[in-house]
Order: C-alpha cells, then structure tokens, then sequence
C-alpha cells in the first residue's frame, strides 16, 4: 500500500509545486496597469489569458517532468533536472519583470533564456518519455507566444 502511494505523492508535489509557484507570482505581480493600458490600445492579450497560459503551461511541465520521474529521468547523471528547476524559475520571472516592472527589454532576454531551457527540457523529456515531451511541446508554444508579446512590448 505504501508503495502504490508513492507515485501519487510524487504527482501531487510535481504538479502543485509549479503550480502554486506560479499562482503566487500571479497574484503579487501579475496584475500591472502598464501593461492594462497598453493591452487595451494595441492590441496586446489580456491579462487574463497570460495567466491562464501561464498556469496550463506549469501544469504540463509539471506533469511532464511527473511522466519523466516516473521513468527514471530526472534521478541519476541525467541534466534533466537542473533544467527542469531552470525552466520553472524563468517561468516565475515573466510577470514580475515584464507585467509589472515593464522592463521589456530584459524580459525579451529573460524570454530567449525561458525559450532555450524549455527546448533543453523537450530533448531530455522526450528521451525519457514520449508523451513527455509532446506536453512540453505545448509549453514550448507558450513560451514562444509570450517571447512574441514581449517583443511586440519592446516595439512600442
């Protein structure tokens, strides 16, 4: 019984972790009035939707890194893990820096580095787990969505 309960913990922390890192950056910094009031003049996605995005994103890393741990991935010599816990913490820096600081040249390099890490995460995900890294696949759109919302902040 002990054993069957093992993997749920270990899926309940891996999805909650990011998960709840994620909402708490929302809720202290997500919410800018720059960035309110440029969304509304050019046409930006609203605040709402990046947070979503931003939320689904996590879930899918999270349940994707899950899928690797369950293979064996993320223990060993494997560089899966730092670049996991990279991702997750470059996740974490788009809404304070960009949304509510509104350093959108810094958050421009912040998103290259959010894009690169998940890209690492895709190699070694898939390698471990197919399915793995087909979700990152979509965490690898996100990203790129949110590097082209923050170019288009630079271009303003």
């Amino acid at each position: 019984m002990a054993a069957a309960n093992h993997p749920l913990r270990s899926l309940i922390f891996l999805l909650l972790l990011p998960l709840s890192l994620t909402t708490t950056t929302i809720y202290h910094f997500g919410s800018g009035q720059q960035y309110r009031a440029l969304a509304q003049t050019v046409g930006l996605p609203p605040l709402r939707a990046i947070h979503l995005g931003s939320l689904g994103s996590s879930f899918l890393m999270g349940f994707s890194a899950w899928l690797v741990w369950a293979e064996g991935g993320l223990r060993g010599p494997s560089d899966a893990l730092p670049l996991y816990i990279a991702q997750v913490s470059l996740s974490l820096v788009f809404h304070p820096l960009v949304l509510r600081i509104g350093a959108a040249y810094l958050g421009l390099v912040f998103c290259l580095l959010y894009f690169g890490t998940t890209v690492g995460c895709y190699e070694r995900f898939r390698r471990a787990n197919l399915v793995a890294g087909g979700l990152v696949t979509l965490c690898l759109a996100w990203v790129a969505f949110l590097t082209y919302v923050n170019f288009k902040l630079v271009l303003i």
